[in-house]
Formats: C-alpha cells, sequence, structure tokens
C-alpha cells in the first residue's frame, strides 16, 4: 500500500459483537466496538478511513467486515486472524442506557496496527480497550510514537474499568497517551474513575495544558463542555427522542474529527507530513479565550451527529444525507 493510497484516517482499536440485551430480555446481536465504530462514523460522514484492529475468521468477524467496508471502512492487512471475534453484551435499561460485559481478546498482529508510516496516515485516532489492554495496548502506544512526527493524534479513553487495573495503575499510561494527542475526547464516567477525589472538569482543564490542543469532556444528555488552553466553550445537548445511547459517544468522537477536518484544523490530505501543518493551524485556532467560528462548527457537528445516533438502535452513526449536509 503506498503513502498515497493510505492518507486518510488510521483508527486502530478494538471492533467486536455487540449483544444488545433488550429491557424486556430479547437480544439483538450486531457489530461493533468503540474504534470501529469511529471509522464507521468516519467513513459514513465521507471521510477515507483505515481500521487496523484484530478480528477472527468467523462468521461474527465477517459481519464486523462487511458493515465496515459497506461504509468505505477498509481493513489494514493483518487485521483478521484465525479464531472468534471478541465480543461486548450491553444490557439497556429502560431509559436506553447501556452497561457492559466483554469477552474480549486484543493481541493485533504488529502488521495491523504498525503499517508503514512514512508520510501516513495523515491522522491516527486511538483509544479505548485498544489503548489499556494488554498485550496489544503496547503496540497502539508504539504507533502514536511513530505516527506522531507526520500526523495529527486523537485520543478517546472510552474506559472499561472491568478490564482495567484500577485508577492508580492505569493512570500513568492514560496520561502519557493524552500529552502525544492533539485532541482528546473523555466523558464524565471516564475522569470521575479515573480521578476519583477530583472534578471531571478540573481534570480536563489540566489535560488541555498537557498537550493536547483541544479535550473535549461529554456530558450525556446535556451535552459537552471543550477546554484549550486559552479558553472554553459549552456545546449544548441536542434534544432527541432516545432509543438508546450506544455508541452515542464514538458518533460524537467522528463528528468532532470530521468537522476539524472539514476546517483544516487536523490533518486529512495527503503529502509528506501533513499533520505538522495542521497541528500548528490548530494550536492557532485554540489561542484565544473565545472560540473560533470554524472550532465552534465542528463542535456542533459532533453533538449532531451523537444525538441522531441515539434516535437509532444500537452503534448506527448517520451519513451526511442522513444529517441533511
Amino acid at each position: 500500500m503506498t503513502p498515497e493510497a493510505f492518507a486518510g484516517v488510521l483508527v486502530i482499536g478494538e471492533a467486536l459483537t455487540d449483544v444488545l440485551v433488550l429491557p424486556d430480555g430479547g437480544e439483538v446481536a450486531r457489530p461493533g466496538g468503540s474504534p470501529a465504530n469511529v471509522a464507521l462514523g468516519l467513513g459514513r460522514l465521507g471521510r477515507r478511513a483505515w481500521l487496523g484492529t484484530h478480528i477472527g475468521d468467523d462468521s461474527l468477524g465477517k459481519e464486523v467486515h462487511a458493515r465496515l467496508a459497506d461504509s468505505g471502512v477498509r481493513l489494514t492487512e493483518g487485521s483478521v486472524q484465525d479464531g472468534a471475534t471478541s465480543s461486548a453484551t450491553a444490557r439497556l435499561d429502560r431509559a436506553g442506557s447501556a452497561t457492559y460485559e466483554f469477552d474480549i481478546r486484543w493481541a493485533p498482529a504488529p502488521s495491523a496496527v504498525l503499517p508503514a508510516l512514512a508520510g501516513m496516515p495523515s491522522h491516527l485516532h486511538m483509544g479505548s480497550i485498544a489503548a489499556s489492554l494488554a498485550p496489544g495496548a503496547d503496540l497502539v502506544l508504539a504507533a502514536v510514537r511513530e505516527a506522531h512526527g507526520s500526523a495529527t493524534i486523537s485520543y478517546d479513553p472510552n474506559l472499561r474499568p472491568a478490564l482495567l487495573r484500577g485508577p492508580e495503575v492505569e493512570r500513568p499510561r492514560i496520561e502519557n497517551l493524552v500529552s502525544l494527542s492533539d485532541v482528546v475526547k473523555a466523558s464524565e464516567e471516564d475522569l470521575a474513575w479515573l480521578y476519583p477525589t477530583r472534578a471531571p472538569e478540573d481534570v480536563a482543564r489540566e489535560w488541555a495544558t498537557a498537550g493536547p490542543a483541544l479535550v473535549v469532556l461529554t456530558l450525556g444528555a446535556d451535552g459537552a463542555h471543550a477546554y484549550w488552553r486559552g479558553g472554553e466553550m459549552a456545546v449544548p445537548g441536542r434534544r432527541v427522542e432516545v432509543v438508546d445511547t450506544v455508541g452515542a459517544g464514538d458518533a460524537f468522537m467522528a463528528g468532532l474529527l470530521s468537522g476539524l477536518m472539514t476546517r483544516g484544523l487536523l490533518a486529512e490530505g495527503p503529502g509528506p507530513a501533513p499533520g505538522k501543518q495542521a497541528r500548528q493551524t490548530l494550536h492557532r485556532a485554540t489561542a484565544a479565550p473565545g472560540p473560533t467560528p470554524e472550532l465552534a462548527s465542528a463542535l456542533d457537528l459532533a453533538a449532531h451527529v451523537a444525538a441522531h445516533t441515539c434516535t437509532c438502535e444500537g452503534a448506527d452513526p448517520p451519513t451526511l444525507a442522513e444529517l441533511g449536509i
């Protein structure tokens, strides 16, 4: 694969099968996984997206692959391995909120997440289980370090405490990934677990001075709050008829990345090191106390995409046509 063919977004992380357990006890199985959902959302928003992952060659893996391909997302070589595909069981309450149980294998082939990065990708996104769970987490960190000189970087911790060793153990790895990133999105729940004695908004403000140009704290139905070195802004939530919230955070992430790319604040196009120029542009856009129109527009798109996803069952992010764009 040539650098010109690859130029676009490389998402690294888990792809799996989501089993939705409905409040009445019924079950629905469909492809999912937080990074895979972000890649899917980017593809549906018209972005050139690749996913470096670890799925099995079983029927569930084939369903995951087909769903991504239908939205224009390509898998990196080595993403399909012998064996079973991981799964997550999401139990929905009457309000549509989900709690999760996991059966996860995250041992990606090095070739799947460490492609030749000379001049590519333009942007790298990673996070969730893949950035924390051994043995693949070390490969994710290596990919970020290798791509940093030529690509912009984004990170969504999307923490799953049932799979983690405790805040004090996980905190140094997460803070390292934050420091290497240009854009970070985290939920209130993420930061409350990671820093149980601190207010999530204080942590987000601190992260915004630790490397990233932009940190966004998502607040569920209350929208989000964005922080940068020069200031901050509220991002109102959009009121919709909620079916469930599965994949809403991933949809927000995809919308945010796509919006920032449209406005030249993250890299997407080809070139020897497109991330360097975009990184400079992003830092200039987040230098003033007030948000630039470009930044505000990207955050509004993220809220729009997330709200639309809440009107559908499961992680089913919208296309541009469905958004009326």
